[in-house]
């Protein structure tokens, strides 16, 4: 502004004032509007940005947006006050911060309108039996240079893994036929790998770029849960086995770090910390006590010691989930002696003496199910104190003192799984819909609201959606055929190109 004289007031709109002004070195009569941000990380409405695309396209350049906005701490700021994250998580690419801001603006409007014009739905074929597991290995933070791309790699029971383009609706590759269908995947996005388990417990790495296999490892018998962990100290990968041992293996090679026996001749499920220094193993409805493990004595188990650990408390646990925000809150659904259904949340922590560490666990909230919502079957966390249940074709929202905050019923038929970020949430349902949800900023606790359906193809040939994913630019879902094979349908958001943006 200081570049500028202000000459008088030409009007006001909707976001902001209008000013006629003059250049104090060229003496250039231009208009200046001056827009009012309430809060900064709330970033500039979406209104504004329109306005200030359709100005920066006008070819006689009669009207300047104030210079101000050609400041890279401006827009370097917007960016982390509205997306809060470190600088070196947001891909810029071959973008200035100015660039990036305008096209991630761009892409949530179309995100959370869900317009025809927003997205290119393909259904994409390869597969010739049932799709058992979907997981993206395009990164989280999206890129607007062009040179990224929105990929998902799936398994099936046909014995092959594929990586497909989103984009364009191709497959990138496909694996040689297999021995034994493949049961389950995880992908490394930033090491650009997936790793498969097929229903004979034999483990492999793949190689993102072209699909060639690069270690393998051989477990006793089948797998009945599979994690990729990203640990400070190196990435890793936790298998339980359908015989109850978890076993810890190096990513890429697939080396024996430990073996532990959870649960003796007890299938056990296993879920990863968000910072990756805890594991939570438990077996189903089970009387056994739910485990929590320190990541490192795992990684780095000590000669004829066992790995650090202790059990919960509780028995028949059904669900469970971390907090996003909390890298040590822990969430479990489970049921007291007299079959009462609880949520209670765990507080964990590591106290380290001079030759040991003990885990320290402080309950920090519970409180007892709805009997509406007694068969839940999914449960996911947001924040560090919101919850997300399924049941049925019903999603309902509580904190973790028990507070219903919403419910949605949104479905008409159940409700398959649930895909939850910081931005929204999406689920899948055998009425063959996905239905888009955004988070608003509250004083107190996030929002949820519900935006549109993602509708898939022909009941005739269909029978529902049974699993959804999303990364930044696209969303993914797998479409089950009636034939018993599947299909993958893809939904990816466009930003246009403006003029000196580099966007894909």
């Amino acid at each position: 502004m200081d570049q500028y004289c202000i000459l008088g007031r030409i009007g006001e709109g909707a976001h902001g004032i209008v000013f006629k002004a003059k250049h104090v070195e060229t003496g250039e009569i231009v208009a200046l509007k001056k827009v009012a941000l309430r809060r900064l990380e709330d970033g500039i409405p979406n209104q504004a940005l329109r306005e200030i695309k359709a100005l920066q396209e006008i070819e006689d350049n009669q009207y300047v947006w104030n210079e101000v906005s050609r400041t890279k701490e401006l827009w370097r700021q917007l960016c982390l006050r509205r997306w809060p994250c470190k600088d070196s998580q947001m891909t810029l690419g071959t973008q200035t911060w100015k660039q990036y801001y305008l096209c991630r603006s761009e892409l949530e409007f179309r995100m959370e309108s869900g317009r025809p014009e927003d997205f290119v739905c393909k259904a994409i074929a390869g597969h010739k039996g049932a799709i058992a597991k979907l997981a993206y290995l395009s990164p989280k933070e999206p890129c607007f240079d062009g040179r990224g791309k929105s990929v998902a790699c799936t398994v099936s029971a046909d014995g092959t893994v594929r990586a497909w383009d989103l984009r364009e609706g191709t497959e990138i590759w496909s694996s040689p036929l297999q021995p034994a269908a493949l049961v389950n995947l995880v992908t490394y996005p930033q090491l650009q790998l997936v790793v498969t388990v097929d229903k004979e417990g034999l483990i492999k790495v793949w190689k993102a770029e072209n699909g060639s296999e690069s270690a393998s490892f051989r477990l006793p018998m089948d797998s009945s849960a599979l994690e990729a962990c990203d640990h400070p100290e190196g990435p890793f990968l936790l298998v339980a086995c359908a015989d109850g041992a978890l076993y810890t293996l190096t990513v890429p090679g697939l080396q024996l770090r430990s073996k532990v026996s959870v649960f003796p001749d007890h299938p056990t499920s296993l879920l990863c910390s968000p910072d990756c220094q805890w594991v939570f193993a438990w077996t189903q409805d089970s009387e056994l006590g739910p485990k929590v493990f320190h990541t490192r004595s795992l990684l780095c188990p000590l000669e004829d010691e066992p790995p650090v650990s202790t059990t919960l408390p509780i028995g028949l646990t059904s669900r469970a989930c971390w907090a996003p925000d909390q890298a040590a809150r822990l969430v479990v659904m489970h049921r007291n002696d007299s079959g009462v259904q609880l949520v209670t949340t765990y507080e964990l922590g590591a106290k380290k003496s001079r030759d040991a560490i003990n885990i320290l666990v402080q309950q920090i909230a519970s409180f007892v199910l709805p009997d509406t919502m007694m068969s839940t079957h999914l449960m996911k966390g947001h924040g560090s104190k919101v919850l997300l249940l399924v049941s049925g074709s019903e999603l309902v929202l509580f904190t973790i003192h028990g507070l219903q905050l919403a419910a949605f019923q949104d479905h008409q038929k159940p409700i398959t799984s649930v895909c939850v970020d910081q931005s929204r949430v999406i689920t899948s349902s055998f009425d063959l819909s996905l239905r888009v949800y955004m988070w608003k900023k509250d004083n107190q606790f996030p929002v949820l609201k519900s935006c549109y359906h993602l509708l898939g193809g022909s009941h005739r040939w269909a029978s529902g959606f049974t699993q959804v994913e999303s990364d930044s630019v696209s969303i993914a879902g797998v479409e089950a055929r009636s034939a018993g094979t599947s299909v993958l349908r893809s939904y990816y958001f466009q930003v246009q190109r403006g003029r000196g943006d580099r966007v894909g």
